[in-house]
Order: C-alpha cells, then sequence, then structure tokens
C-alpha cells in the first residue's frame, strides 16, 4: 500500500505462502468496540518479530540525517581540493561550449559523488536489510541494480544540471524561476516514463493472466472508471517480501501492477483491500497534486539556493576555483545547499504523501469494504514499519500512516457501515515475521 518517494510497485493474488491470519468470528456485538477491535489486532504482532520491526524503523529516522552528512562532507571536499573545478577544466579541454563543459563537470561530480557515497550505500540499502530480513537479493545481484541505478542517474542528472547552468547563464538574476520550469518537465516524463523504460530494468513485468481474478480487479477498476487495459504482474520477491501495488503512469501510460509477494501472501479480500487503496491514489489525483506541491518545493528551494550559493562563492570561490554560480564547477555548492533544504522540508513531504496515503485508505475501505482484510494487510506491512508510534513521532517520521493508524480507521468504519459488526480475534502473526527467508 504505497507511492512511495517516489516508482512503481504492484499487486496480485492466489496461493499463500504464508496464509490470511485466522479470524474466528464472535457472537453480533450489540455495540462494536472500536478500542478492542483495534488492540485485539495489534496484539497480533509481539515478542521479538514486534521488537525487530521497531528497531528497524527507528534506526531509520537517523538515515536521512547521516546521509545529507556523509552528501555535505563529499561535497565540500570536492570543493575543498578543487576537484569540481578539475572537472570543469577537463570538459574545457573537450570543448569550448558551455553546455558541453556543464555535462563534462555534471557527469564527473556525479560519478565521484557515488563512488564516495558506496560504502554509505552498501550499509544502508544492502547490509542493514540484510540484517533485518528485508533483502532477498545477493550482495552481486544488488550491485548489478545499483549499476542500473547509476547509469541512469548518470544519464538523466546530467541533463537536468545542464539545463540548470544554461538557465543560469540566461537568467543570472531569475534563473530559478526558469529551474522551476525545468524540474516540473522532467518530473511529467518520468512519470510518464517510468512504468514503460525504468521499471522493466529490475523487474520482469507480464500482463496478468485471464481469470477470475483479473476480472475482479478490472471490474473494480471500471467501477472508478481507471483504465484497466494493463494489468501487469512483477516478480518484486526477487527483492524483497514486501507486498505492494500501484496505478502507474500518466496518460497513455497508465497501467495496475501487482507484486508477486501480494498473490503470495495475502487472501483475495486483502488484495481487494490493497486494490481499492491503489485505485484511490488515480481517483483522487494524488498523482497530479503531488507533481504540483513538489514544484512549489522546487520552486523555493531554488529560490533560496539562488541567495545563498552566490554569498558562499562570493567568500570561499576562490580557494575553490569556482569563478561564480554560472560556472559549472559550483555544483557542490549548489548541492550542499538542496542536500541540507531537503533535510529540513522532510516532515513536510512526509506529512503531504501520509495525507494522500490516509485518504487513500479511507476511498480503499469505501471501496472494497473489507475492514478486516485491510486490516490484516496493515499488520503484514508491520515487517518494516513501526506499528504503534506516539504521535509527534509519527508526524514527523512517517510517509504512510502508522498500522495503528491504519488498523483504527478500519474498525471504525466497520462500526459505522457493518451492520451487526461482529469482533473477531486474529491468530498472532508467527514469529519469524521479519526474518530473512533463506
Amino acid at each position: 500500500m504505497m507511492h512511495g518517494k517516489r516508482a512503481v510497485i504492484m499487486l496480485v493474488a492466489g496461493l499463500a505462502i504464508l496464509s490470511g491470519p485466522a479470524m474466528a468470528a464472535s457472537a453480533p456485538q450489540s455495540g462494536f468496540d472500536v478500542d478492542l477491535a483495534t488492540r485485539l489486532w495489534l496484539d497480533t504482532l509481539q515478542g521479538p518479530a514486534r521488537a525487530r520491526s521497531d528497531a528497524y524503523f527507528e534506526g531509520g529516522y537517523w538515515l536521512p540525517l547521516w546521509g545529507t552528512l556523509i552528501a555535505v562532507l563529499i561535497d565540500w571536499a570536492l570543493l575543498h581540493l578543487r576537484l569540481s573545478a578539475r572537472f570543469r577544466d577537463w570538459g574545457s579541454r573537450i570543448s569550448q561550449r558551455p553546455s558541453a563543459i556543464a555535462a563534462v563537470t555534471a557527469l564527473l561530480y556525479l560519478l565521484a559523488g557515488s563512488v564516495l557515497t558506496l560504502p554509505w550505500t552498501i550499509y544502508s540499502q544492502f547490509i542493514r536489510e540484510r540484517s533485518y530480513g528485508l533483502m532477498n537479493l545477493s550482495f552481486g545481484g544488488w550491485l548489478g541494480e545499483q549499476a542500473i541505478s547509476l547509469a541512469f542517474s548518470l544519464v538523466v542528472g546530467t541533463a537536468v544540471l545542464v539545463a540548470l547552468y544554461a538557465a543560469i547563464r540566461r537568467f543570472p538574476r531569475r534563473w530559478w524561476v526558469l529551474g522551476t520550469g525545468i524540474v516540473a518537465v522532467f518530473a511529467f516524463v518520468a512519470l510518464l516514463l517510468a512504468p514503460i523504460y525504468l521499471s522493466p530494468l529490475f523487474n520482469t513485468y507480464r500482463e496478468m493472466p485471464q481469470g477470475p481474478l483479473r476480472d475482479h480487479i478490472v471490474a473494480m477498476a471500471n467501477r472508478f472508471d481507471v483504465p484497466a487495459k494493463h494489468i501487469y504482474v512483477f516478480d518484486a520477491s526477487k527483492q524483497s517480501d514486501r507486498i505492494s501495488a500501484n496505478v502507474s503512469g500518466i496518460g497513455p501510460t497508465i497501467r495496475i501492477s501487482l507484486n508477486d509477494n501480494l498473490l503470495n501472501r495475502s487472501t483475495p479480500e486483502e488484495i481487494e483491500a490493497v486494490m481499492g487503496h491503489e485505485l484511490g491514489h488515480y481517483v483522487l489525483g494524488h498523482a497530479w497534486r503531488n507533481i504540483a506541491f513538489f514544484v512549489v518545493l522546487a520552486a523555493l528551494c531554488l529560490f533560496v539556493v539562488a541567495r545563498i550559493a552566490p554569498w558562499l562563492i562570493a567568500r570561499y570561490g576562490q580557494s575553490w576555483g569556482v569563478q561564480d554560480l554560472s560556472d559549472p564547477a559550483s555544483v557542490p555548492v549548489m548541492m550542499i545547499c538542496i542536500s541540507i533544504l531537503s533535510l529540513l522540508a522532510t516532515p513536510l513531504t512526509n506529512s503531504l504523501i501520509r495525507i494522500d496515503e490516509s485518504e487513500a485508505d479511507a476511498f480503499g475501505l469505501d471501496a472494497a469494504r473489507e475492514p478486516d482484510a485491510f486490516a490484516s494487510v496493515a499488520m503484514k506491512l508491520a515487517d518494516y514499519r513501526k506499528i504503534e508510534p506516539g504521535h509527534v513521532e509519527e508526524m514527523l517520521f512517517f510517509d504512510h500512516p502508522s498500522g495503528a493508524t491504519r488498523v483504527r480507521m478500519a474498525m471504525q468504519w466497520k462500526k459505522d457501515h457493518v451492520p451487526d459488526a461482529r469482533m473477531v480475534h486474529p491468530a498472532p502473526l508467527p514469529q519469524h515475521f521479519g526474518e530473512h527467508r533463506k
């Protein structure tokens, strides 16, 4: 149930590796107790499994801070050692065209940054994930995917930086306005083309076979006028055991994608609950709203960069070998500012995404009318997301509603919409929950 910072993730159904929790229904309740019903679900995650889930997620609170600090230190080193100036000089020897010099500088900067941050990337994205049982790839397989990501980042990142430096040269005082437009164009193109050209680089996508499940998904999509010409299943299990689904793309590239983990770990009712949530993102126009929000955020960020970066260059540029902001060697200065501003904006971006997810949850409950299945899926997501955070903790660090918030919403919906709602007593989640499956 996610977006998800951003790509493409999916949903399927059928046989279960981990069957849905057994739910024994009691007699109809004269007064359905939302608090008790919520607690019965939350208490299915106990002991080492719950401690592991909490430890994983709480440890992640520090990752953005350390990642930003490492990025800033590397950018500072590239400036202090005059390496970015050297990258620019190498570009000048290849061509005297400003765009070519910017391209060479950007390419070398991105490549150097990726190499220097590789130890941190290995720890944060492979070792840590593997230690919590959330990574199924071997190190070689993971490294191969990182190479694909690097190639994509070099191409797209270089193009963005070349365009930004062209804007700085052409409009030195108001470049951030055109820069915002550049960011918006790249964001739109990414949404349009990622499902077709990027996602298949990491996973195999196949049209979902004809059958009752596909028919049910198509019928659900048709109820809300969601294009359902293409419904894909992809092999997310090669990377991890996380369950997910999405409606991705825009215009002619819209497709529904379902991952095999959802098929293997979920009941038909749970799949319907997830599908209702994902259709909600499309029906509620979250993709377009998010583009608008992030474009405004990019405008604010570039505006601040346009004020701070020239001041830093005026003060330290001579020792760095950087002439002014239009000099491509200034790219680490720009990135230091962007890294810090992005970190400061994290609670705001988390809140926007969390609001979207909460709206999609409400839509999905109305669409699927499966509150217990929805609660069950929320608990299954706890292998990588803390189930019961504090209010401030959830507001600052969660980009999705917590499991407790989602289960309570489902139980409140059940009380409000299900006549003679029955209390269920779900079975405990297995203690190996969240451990790596060898």
